[in-house]
Formats: C-alpha cells, sequence, structure tokens
C-alpha cells in the first residue's frame, strides 16, 4: 500500500517548477480548497489513519506555498515527524533561526538516512563534490547544513545556478519525505 499511495499522491503535487527558497506564491500550485478537497477524497477513500493524513496533508500544502496552512497542521502534531514538517515550513517562510530550531527538535530523524542515500548519488550526478562534504554527515542528510545553504542561496539572484539546485535539493528532499510518510523508502 504504501508505495501505491505514493503514486496516488504525485498528482497532487506535481507542479512545473519545485517551490521557491521562500514562501511564494507561485504558478501552477494548486488552490487550498481544491487541494484540501482532492486530498479529503483520497483520505477517504484509503481510510488514511489520521495522524498520517494530517502530516500528508501539511506536507502538500507546503509543497503547493500555503504556508500558513501547513504551520498550523505541523503545530498540531508533537513528535519529530511534526517537528520535521515545521522545520520545513519555517525554512520556507524564510525563518532560518526557527527552522533552526526545529530541526533540533526533530533530532536525529529517520528520514535524515534515506534523504542522504538519495542526495549523494544525486549531487555526484551534478559534480557537488562540495556539497557532498557539506549536506551530508556520516552519509546522513544534514538539515541544518542544508538550511545554511538556503539561507546564503536565498540572498543571490533566482537566477544563479545555486539557486536551481538549492529548489531542487529541496524537491528531492521533499519526495523522499513523502516516501517516508507512506512508509515507502
Amino acid at each position: 500500500m504504501s508505495a501505491e499511495l505514493y503514486d496516488l499522491l504525485r498528482p497532487l503535487w506535481q507542479t512545473p517548477q519545485p517551490p521557491d527558497l521562500g514562501p511564494g506564491p507561485r504558478p501552477g500550485i494548486t488552490a487550498e480548497s481544491a487541494l484540501r478537497a482532492q486530498f479529503s477524497e483520497l483520505t477517504r477513500q484509503l481510510k488514511l489513519p489520521p495522524r498520517r493524513a494530517e502530516l500528508l496533508l501539511g506536507s502538500l500544502l507546503w509543497w503547493h506555498d500555503h504556508l500558513q496552512a501547513a504551520h498550523a497542521l505541523a503545530q498540531q502534531i508533537p513528535d519529530a515527524d511534526g517537528s520535521y514538517l515545521h522545520a520545513l515550513m519555517h525554512r520556507r517562510e524564510p525563518d532560518y533561526a526557527n527552522a533552526g530550531y526545529w530541526f533540533h527538535r526533530a533530532g536525529a530523524h529517520p528520514v535524515l538516512t534515506p534523504l542522504g542515500a538519495a542526495a549523494r548519488p544525486w549531487l555526484e550526478d551534478r559534480g557537488e563534490t562540495g556539497l557532498i562534504a557539506r549536506l551530508l554527515t556520516g552519509g546522513r542528510w544534514n538539515g541544518f547544513a542544508f538550511l545554511e545553504f538556503c539561507e546564503a542561496v536565498a540572498r543571490e539572484p533566482v537566477t544563479a545556478p545555486a539557486h536551481q539546485l538549492a529548489r531542487e535539493l529541496q524537491r528531492l528532499e521533499f519526495e523522499v519525505w513523502l516516501r517516508f510518510l507512506v512508509g515507502a523508502s
């Protein structure tokens, strides 16, 4: 069911471009009401447990630039998963200090291992050995290092290659996060 759920969620998060490093909005996102309706129908069909549904919906809202709604859901989930989603949301606001606080609260989150495993070949294919050393610690994704990278890159023009690289890494992070939430990683 986990790989099936990931595939069923795909149409809900497919957008022409990955999210900006900032809050957006960007073209091609789904309106919050439409996204909630589509997700509600999927939840009804699959009988998702409420906590999993909240995490998935919060993640989809984050992806579609509905940061306040994602924040409201993340605040209701008082565990490492809710903290990780909370950190992602604050990174996009951007409120980097608050994002760091929530990454700290998430701790050595289990998603960091599959994130590291996915990021290494992705970065190697692009010749980004410096970023591998910076973003992976012991083979695990370092959310704090990516937060610092995003903060630095956000000061550059959106046309800068590093800016697009950070947005694509954010897409990879999101895809691995969703796979983790559905149990497919």
